[in-house]
């Protein structure tokens, strides 16, 4: 079983920073990418950025203002947020896609609030 705990979350004024956490314990044997979604509310979940070996890809949205990166030693990703915007407040989830063997699996998050003020 896998565990996601997310950090760093939080209420932030508009053009401010935020950066994000996700450390994933437990039984993962090989990570095929690390994801963070959002979800703001009476709105769809949202893909915001993705990690993988061969590279990172973003929303629209938040190009240019986010930057995803990994700590493979520790099984953790990071979410850093630049020049926020109202709009960017959401549930932000951490999502890993793992697998053992031929098995796949997809572990989520609790999910961290942030929220910005204009």
């Amino acid at each position: 079983q896998v565990h996601l705990v997310e950090s760093g979350g939080g209420l932030v004024q508009a053009g401010g920073s935020l950066r994000l956490s996700c450390a994933a314990s437990g039984s993962i044997f090989s990570i095929n990418a690390m994801n963070w979604y959002r979800q703001a509310p009476g709105k769809q979940r949202e893909l915001v950025a993705t990690i993988t070996s061969g590279g990172t890809n973003y929303a629209d949205t938040v190009k240019g203002r986010f930057t995803i990166s990994r700590d493979n030693a520790k099984n953790t990703v990071f979410l850093q947020m630049n020049s926020l915007k109202p709009e960017d407040t959401a549930v932000y989830y951490c999502n890993v896609l793992h697998q053992r063997r031929s098995v796949k699996y997809d572990s989520w998050g609790q999910g961290t609030q942030v929220t910005v003020s204009s």
